[in-house]
C-alpha cells in the first residue's frame, strides 16, 4: 500500500489548517472523504481537494508534496507513524504532537512545538521564534519528546519549556530557555545572550554564551556523569541526529538567581 499523498496545486491563497491531515484521525477514510475535509476558513472555505492532489490510500505514514509558509498545524496532535514536508510549514508545526515523526524539508514558522509532548520533530531548514511556547492560558511549553533544527532559529527558543530536547545545529536565537521549566536545549553553535533568563530548572548546552546574565554564578567545571547518560540515551533514540557527546568537564553556571535559581547552562569550550 503506497502513503497517503498530497501533492500542492498552488500557492494557497489563505492559511490553512491542516490539524486534521494525521494519520490518526484519517485512518478508514476514502479518498473522497479524505479531499472533502475542510482546511481553509473564510467567506469561501477552501477542502483538502482544492488545495491538493490526493493519491495513494490512508495509513501510518502522509506525505506533502510541496509546501508554504501558509500551511499551519502541521502535524498538530500526531499520535503515531510519520509525516514527511518536503518544503515550508507555517505557524504552530507539531503543536501538542503525543508521538510519530514529522520530518519538515524546509523552514518551520512560529510556534514549533507548542505544548508538544512527544515524538521527534526534524527540521532540515530555520525555524521561527518561540520554539515550543504554549498559547495564552497555557501552563507549559514543550513538554516531551525531541526537535531537531538543522539551522538557525529566531528569538526565544525553549520559552517555558518542560521536559525533552530541542537541538540546533545553527545559530541559537536570543532568550534561549526564557522561563524554562525543564528539558535541555543544546545549541552546538553555542548561546546568544539572555540565554536562560527567568529559567528556574532545565539544562542549556552550548561551546559558548554571548553576554551571560549577572543572575548566573560561575560554579567551575564539573566532570557530570548525567551527561554520559544523556548521550548514550539520545544516541539509541535519535540516532545520527542526536547531539554529539562532550568530550571535556564543562563550565557550569546555575542560575537564573533572580527566579528559582535552580537552572543550569554549560559551556563546553569556554
Amino acid at each position: 500500500m503506497s502513503a497517503l499523498t498530497l501533492k500542492l496545486r498552488c500557492e494557497p491563497a489563505m492559511r490553512l489548517d491542516l490539524s486534521c491531515l494525521v494519520p490518526g484521525r484519517l485512518a478508514g477514510m476514502s479518498r473522497g472523504e479524505i479531499e472533502r475535509l475542510e482546511v481553509g476558513r473564510g467567506r469561501h472555505p477552501l477542502k483538502v481537494g482544492d488545495c491538493f492532489e490526493v493519491s495513494g490510500e490512508s495509513g501510518d505514514s502522509i506525505i506533502f508534496e510541496g509546501g508554504s509558509d501558509r500551511f499551519d498545524y502541521v502535524g498538530a496532535t500526531h499520535a503515531g507513524g510519520n509525516i514527511l514536508v518536503d518544503g515550508d510549514v507555517g505557524a504552530y508545526a507539531a503543536r501538542r504532537m503525543k508521538a510519530g515523526g514529522l520530518e519538515i524539508r524546509g523552514n518551520a514558522g512560529v510556534c514549533l512545538a507548542s505544548n508538544m509532548r512527544g515524538g521527534t520533530v526534524k527540521v532540515g531548514g530555520s525555524a521561527g521564534a518561540h520554539i515550543g511556547r504554549p498559547k495564552p492560558g497555557e501552563k507549559d511549553g514543550m513538554a516531551g519528546g525531541a526537535v531537531i533544527v538543522q539551522g538557525d532559529t529566531d528569538d526565544y527558543p525553549g520559552e517555558r519549556m518542560r521536559r525533552g530536547i530541542l537541538f540546533v545545529r545553527g545559530r541559537l536565537g536570543k532568550f534561549a530557555g526564557a522561563r524554562m521549566m525543564g528539558g535541555t536545549i543544546f545549541a552546538e553553535q553555542g548561546l546568544s545572550e539572555g540565554a536562560g533568563i527567568q529559567m528556574r530548572r532545565g539544562t542549556l548546552i552550548g561551546p559558548k554564551l554571548e553576554a551571560p546574565l549577572a543572575t548566573f554564578v560561575d560554579c567551575g567545571r564539573h566532570d557530570l556523569l548525567i551527561l554520559k547518560v544523556m548521550a548514550r540515551y539520545w544516541l539509541k533514540t535519535l540516532g545520527d541526529a542526536a547531539p554529539p557527546q562532550l568530550t571535556t568537564p564543562p563550565r557550569r553556571l546555575m542560575g537564573d538567581m533572580a527566579s528559582l535559581g535552580k537552572g543550569e547552562i554549560l559551556l563546553s569550550g569556554a
